[in-house]
């Protein structure tokens, strides 16, 4: 029953702008002028929405109209954000008599509209797209799509059962399915691949964070030949990422259920899914409710396979869309929900079922995946790792010291304590191995592991730590020239460094990376703790970096702190001063807390450095445990770009 605050079941309530969420309300307000469009030609209530195909073809006269003022759509195809729309059955507002265009053509307008925003790059759409087939109902839709086909958008649609005869597999000949969505309508289209020779199976390519992507198209029952097919273009691209549609995959009996594969979708997933790697994700309609579930292929890499359809609910979905933002840097698929037809009119009332179908926000609608891409697409598109750099292309003009830790040395390979590390930059800055009294042999040793961005492909792992002292730490030698610099001028300080994954707050903070013998106290500097080094470069318990020192024009401290950094996870920090203030960067980003005031060199007291080390009232108080890559020192403030992880 359909409830109203008034008699009129086929007019919507005038509801206050306070009822819709606020996300849905900001969401409302950039539809508005879709919704009012679409509503002036055929939906401004259910009923009159429910029009038939003469009204139908008015609304498509209208689009062309619309058509006009819509943004163009250019996809960024190299950010590294980008959503992939996905939209299920229509079959219920194209069933003849009852042709209603304005649900799809709403979400094509908001498809247009948000392209920008959400860096959308392709729709897909996953068959039933009528209830009987019928050449009506095609027309009726057709000239639907030729919203998104007059703007140039990249799309694919597929043949569910409602679409042609569904006792027959993808060479049944002739259709009007075939007649409106069939390779014909894609020729000439930049993302169009190809098609099997009947037509009802299709491949499309993409371009997005950089690379390609293929998104395959299925017919309802493919043949043995187009399952060939289907092998053949993934091989003709093998280093392409595969999402597969298809309009029967998986299923879920009710709400909250893991998916299953129906009898059709489990041969299809022995047939053709499991044994091809590329194929990371897949969608399919057919079924409802909504579910996911998530399988290993043959070569053990997740496929995550998801069933979306809602023509189930109020007004036969009302053309809900499906949206899939991609974010490659967070490692994440973000999934969303919504019907813009119902969104684009929630500023003019909405009866009660609307109001609760603008958005969907269960779990099985509202949902992230998160998926590591590079591991995931390792095995067919491996990143090029990226080559070492010769160590005198890092020794740019005002370098003091340049170590790093490559070579043909056998990965975990124990280094003896007096191992000489020499100073690349030429400036005669050694490092000695200093082990820890009664240190274990190898605790201080060779690796093979590196930072990707890292010039030398090599690193030390120094097991380190204290109660009692273990591993060791390198140092300078006495006399060395890096021991009286005090860097007036300015100076930036870089490390490469990866924390292992037993590392400990308790057991391990207050390590450094980088330290200078001689205490602030010794040093005269009233402010500040007496026995403490004047530089470090330290992890605190909550492995976050800081960089203490005490500068020539203060009496105290002066300190930089970091944020939270993930284990077993290469790293890169710069410490840059430009004889006025300090700024710290991990991994070339500026971290927020580096302090405003006045900072001018470094304190010294003419004694060695230490790399691994940590000087406490005089004493080697703690020594690192990490890997530590290439470091470098120059006496002048230097730009991002000129970081070591950028040349």
């Amino acid at each position: 029953m359909c409830q109203q605050h008034d008699d009129d079941c086929d007019q919507p309530p005038v509801t206050p702008l306070s009822a819709p969420a606020r996300r849905a309300f900001l969401r409302s307000a950039a539809l508005a002028g879709a919704g009012v469009t679409v509503a002036g030609a055929v939906a401004a209530s259910p009923a009159a929405a429910a029009g038939t195909e003469d009204a139908a073809g008015a609304a498509a006269a209208d689009s062309t109209v619309d058509a006009q003022h819509l943004p163009a759509w250019r996809p960024d195809g190299d950010s590294r954000r980008f959503t992939l729309v996905v939209m299920p059955d229509t079959q219920y507002m194209f069933d003849e008599p009852s042709i209603t265009t304005a649900p799809i053509e709403a979400s094509f307008r908001y498809i247009l509209e948000h392209a920008r925003d959400d860096n959308i790059v392709f729709m897909s759409h996953l068959g039933d797209l009528t209830q009987n087939g019928r050449k009506a109902e095609f027309d009726g839709i057709g000239r639907a799509f030729e919203l998104l086909d007059r703007k140039g958008v990249d799309y694919s649609v597929l043949a569910g059962n409602h679409d042609i005869d569904s006792n027959t597999d993808d060479r049944r000949g002739r259709s009007p399915y075939l007649d409106t969505f069939g390779p014909q309508r894609f020729r000439g289209r930049r993302s169009f691949g190809g098609a099997t020779p009947d037509g009802y199976n299709t491949y499309h390519l993409f371009r997005a964070a950089g690379r390609e992507w293929l998104v395959l198209a299925l017919d309802w029952r493919p043949s043995p030949a187009g399952i060939a097919w289907a092998k053949k273009v993934m091989a003709d691209h093998p280093h392409t990422p595969v999402i597969l549609t298809s309009h029967e995959l998986v299923s879920a009996d009710r709400p909250g259920q893991e998916a299953e594969f129906s009898d059709h979708g489990r041969q299809l997933w022995n047939d053709l899914i499991k044994g091809n790697d590329q194929i990371f994700l897949t969608l399919n309609g057919h079924y409802w409710p909504a579910g996911r579930t998530t399988q290993k292929n043959d070569a053990g890499g997740d496929v995550h396979l998801h069933i979306t359809n809602y023509q189930n609910r109020y007004f036969g979905g009302a053309a809900m869309i499906r949206l899939y933002h991609f974010d490659l840097d967070r490692n994440t698929i973000d999934v969303e929900t919504l019907s813009p037809w119902i969104l684009g009119r929630s500023n003019h009332g909405l009866n009660e079922l609307e109001r609760r179908e603008m958005e969907l926000t269960g779990p099985e609608d509202y949902f992230s995946v998160p998926i590591d891409f590079d591991q995931r697409f390792a095995r067919f598109a491996p990143i090029p790792q990226r080559p070492a750099r010769p160590a005198q292309r890092m020794v740019v003009p005002g370098t003091v010291a340049y170590w790093r830790f490559d070579g043909s040395h056998q990965d975990g390979a124990p280094i003896p304590g007096g191992g000489r590390f020499p100073d690349l930059s030429g400036r005669g800055n050694d490092l000695t191995l200093v082990p820890a009294p009664g240190a274990a042999a190898g605790s201080v040793s060779w690796s093979h592991q590196f930072h990707p961005d890292q010039p030398g492909h090599g690193s030390i792992r120094l097991a380190g730590g204290k109660s009692p002292l273990r591993g060791g730490h390198l140092q300078t030698a006495n006399g060395a020239p890096l021991n009286t610099a005090t860097f007036r001028s300015g100076y930036t300080v870089e490390a490469f460094f990866k924390l292992p994954a037993d590392w400990d707050g308790g057991r391990d903070a207050w390590s450094a990376l980088l330290s200078r013998w001689g205490m602030s106290g010794e040093a005269r500097k009233p402010q500040g703790d007496p026995q403490e080094p004047v530089v470090t470069l330290s992890l605190s318990g909550g492995r976050e970096l800081q960089w203490c020192v005490y500068p020539l024009n203060s009496d105290g401290s002066s300190t930089n702190w970091g944020h939270e950094l993930r284990l077993d996870t290469w790293w890169h920090v710069a410490v840059v001063n430009d004889s006025r203030q300090t700024t710290m960067y991990i991994d070339g980003c500026p971290v927020v807390r580096n302090p405003t005031a006045r900072s001018i060199g470094l304190t010294t007291l003419n004694l060695p450095w230490m790399l691994g080390g940590y000087a406490y009232d005089g004493k080697l108080d703690q020594t690192l445990n990490a890997w530590v890559g290439d470091v470098r020192i120059v006496d002048r403030a230097l730009r991002p770009d000129a970081f070591m992880i950028g040349r």
